[in-house]
C-alpha cells in the first residue's frame, strides 16, 4: 500500500532530483533480478527525490505487463522506503490500466503515465485515455507530455479537475508557449518537472517556468555529478551550470546523437563504463558501437564526473 498520498507525493518530488533506472538484461534477454536489486540499492544510497520503475530509460517500452509489474515490484522491495518509487503506464488504455493496477499492487507510490501507443488523438480522446488510468488508481498520476500526447493547458485543466489523484505534469517537448499556457492556467494544482533528453540541458531555463525538477538519466551512472548538477541549478549558480555543461553534459550529447535511440544506449554504456554494467539494450534499440562506448569511458575519466574508488 502507498505510503504518501496523491498531494503529499506530490510535495515529496518537487524539489529533489528524479531518475529512471536501467533494466538489466542477461545474455537471453531476460530481466536480470539480481543485478536490479543492486543496482536499484546504489541508486537508493543518495539522497534523490524519486526512482520510476519501467520507465523510458528503463525500457519500459520493451517490457511485457508481466515484467513491467515484476520490475516496479522489485525496485519497491530493494528501496525499502528509502525514496518513493513510481512505476510507468503505457500502450493502449487497457494496457495502461493494466499497468497502473500492477504497479499499486506492487506497492508504488504512483504513476507516470506515457503516450498512448502509436495513433493520432486530439484533446478529447486523450482526455478520456488519461482520465481513465487516473480513475483505474488511488495513485498519484503524472502525466507525460510527448509524442502523440501533447495536453493542451485547458485538457490538463479539464483533468485536474476530474482527478484529484492527478498530481504532475511532465514535459518532453520544450514548446515555452505552451508550457506558460499550462503553468499559468493550473497554477500550484499541480508540481511540473522536465523531461527533455538530455534534462540537464534544459534544466535552468525551464525553473524559470516552474519546473523544479526534472528527470535525469545520467544519475544512474554518474549519480554524484547529477546530484551537484540539481543543486546548482535549483540554487541558480549560471557559473557552476556552465562549467558542468562544457566539461561534461555537452560532449556527452555529441556522443548520445550518433545513433537514433541512443538515448537509452549510452545510459547502459554509461553504466558499463563504471563498472556496473547492466547488459544490452532490447530491440529496436542498439547497443553503443565499441568505438562510441571507448569514447563515453574516456569522457567520464577525464571529466572526473565518477570517483575512481567506485570503478571495478
Amino acid at each position: 500500500m502507498a505510503t504518501y498520498a496523491p498531494q503529499e507525493l506530490a510535495v515529496a518530488l518537487k524539489d529533489g532530483l528524479l531518475s529512471f533506472p536501467v533494466t538489466p538484461f542477461g545474455g537471453d534477454g531476460e530481466i536480470d533480478e539480481e543485478r536490479y536489486r543492486d543496482h536499484i540499492d546504489w541508486q537508493s544510497s543518495f539522497q534523490i527525490g524519486g526512482l520510476f520503475a519501467a520507465g523510458g530509460t528503463g525500457e519500459g517500452f520493451s517490457l511485457t505487463p508481466e515484467e513491467s509489474a515484476r520490475v516496479v515490484r522489485l525496485a519497491v522491495e530493494t528501496a525499502a522506503g528509502r525514496t518513493p518509487v513510481l512505476g510507468s503506464a503505457g500502450g493502449n488504455t487497457a494496457q495502461a490500466i493494466q499497468n497502473a493496477r500492477a504497479a499499486e499492487a506492487a506497492g508504488a507510490e504512483g504513476l507516470l503515465l506515457l503516450p498512448p501507443y502509436l495513433t493520432e488523438c486530439d484533446q478529447d480522446g486523450l482526455l478520456e485515455h488519461a482520465s481513465a488510468v487516473c480513475g483505474s488508481t488511488s495513485l498519484g498520476v503524472i502525466v507525460y507530455n510527448r509524442g502523440n500526447a501533447v495536453y493542451s493547458a485547458q485538457t490538463v485543466a479539464r483533468l485536474a479537475e476530474r482527478h484529484p489523484n492527478f498530481i504532475g505534469f511532465k514535459d518532453a517537448i520544450g514548446d515555452i508557449e505552451q508550457l506558460t499556457h499550462v503553468t499559468v492556467l493550473n497554477g500550484d494544482r499541480l508540481f511540473y518537472l522536465g523531461g527533455l533528453p538530455t534534462a540537464e540541458t534544459f534544466a535552468l531555463p525551464l525553473l524559470q517556468l516552474g519546473m523544479s525538477t526534472y528527470s535525469s538519466a545520467m544519475y544512474n551512472f554518474v549519480p554524484e555529478f547529477a546530484l551537484a548538477f540539481y543543486r546548482d541549478v535549483r540554487s541558480l549558480d549560471h557559473a557552476a551550470v556552465t562549467e558542468k555543461l562544457s566539461r561534461f553534459v555537452l560532449p556527452y550529447l555529441d556522443i548520445r546523437d550518433r545513433a537514433k535511440g541512443y538515448g537509452v544506449s549510452i545510459v547502459k554504456g554509461g553504466m558499463k563504463a563504471v563498472g556496473r554494467d547492466m547488459g544490452s539494450v532490447r530491440a529496436p534499440l542498439q547497443d553503443l558501437t565499441a568505438q562510441d562506448l571507448a569514447d563515453l569511458s574516456t569522457l567520464i575519466k577525464t571529466a572526473d564526473v565518477h570517483p575512481e574508488g567506485d570503478l571495478r
